[in-house]
């Protein structure tokens, strides 16, 4: 048989077949998104977060598309627990393939009155809590895995929201991402990319005060906010074999925000 004819088809780079997806924050949001395009693409899923019963609704989706899911309860500022998942992870599959940093908080405190431990928490879940549970998987992730951290247009640009917090969590993670791919892309074959998305409809959007959507979604070129869909097909992108080549990168999907 001819090389050409088992060479995989273009379709076939975008699937991830078999392969062991860690998700955080699997419990709400984008979490669910994530895993449920991960499996409609063929993963198992390890899911993570600290809320139990919201875990067993996404267990049951992954299922629902014919694949394995299991779950972890965690709280990914705990190092310990970041290890936990991996542990679990490699009990349960074998290895890890893809890791979605996905765990995230938000506040919106003025600084001038932010206490230490809203801004520490904040830092702790989503900055150190993905380097945490990335220094675990990466530690048992073979070559050609795939490490994606979900950071925010806040880490590019201001909302005019008070999230001085969340806003250098985010940026840190696009920090973290690069030099991350510098370290393991050439030395471990994993590579790391972020994904940053905009306005989507998730738990933490409703956090926002009323009327700020209405007044800044008609001045996004798209007009409107994202789709969980559209985001979760760009994280499949980015953790499957059809983005080989990429690593360090951050892919923007925000409907043209930070452009305006």
């Amino acid at each position: 048989m001819s090389s050409s004819s088992t060479a995989p088809t273009v379709l076939d780079r975008f699937r991830l077949e078999d392969n062991v997806v860690v998700i955080t924050g699997a419990s709400s949001g984008l979490g669910v998104a994530f895993a449920q395009a991960c499996a409609e693409a063929g993963a198992d899923l390890v899911l993570a977060a600290r809320r139990t019963d919201r875990l067993k609704t996404t267990a049951a989706l992954v299922e629902k598309s014919g694949r394995r899911a299991l779950i972890v309860p965690a709280d990914v500022s705990e190092p310990e627990d970041a290890q936990r998942i991996a542990d679990a992870a490699v009990a349960e599959f074998g290895r890890v393939d893809v890791l979605i940093n996905n765990a995230g908080i938000a506040t919106a405190v003025p600084a001038s009155r932010e206490t230490p431990e809203q801004f520490r928490r904040v830092i702790d879940v989503n900055l150190n809590g993905a380097y945490w549970v990335a220094q675990a998987c990466g530690r048992v992730m073979p070559r050609g895995s795939s490490i994606l951290n979900i950071s925010s247009v806040a880490g590019l640009i201001s909302g005019q929201l008070p999230q001085a917090a969340y806003a250098a969590s985010k940026a840190g993670l696009m920090g973290m991402t690069r030099d991350l791919a510098v370290q393991w892309t050439g030395r471990k074959g994993i590579r790391v990319n972020a994904l940053v998305p905009g306005y989507f409809p998730t738990e933490m959007g409703e956090q926002y005060p009323e009327g700020y959507l209405d007044s800044h979604l008609p001045m996004l070129p798209a007009g409107r906010a994202g789709d969980l869909a559209e985001l979760a097909a760009c994280a499949v992108f980015l953790s499957s074999p059809a983005a080989g080549y990429i690593t360090g990168a951050t892919l923007v999907v925000d409907g043209g925000l930070t452009i305006i």
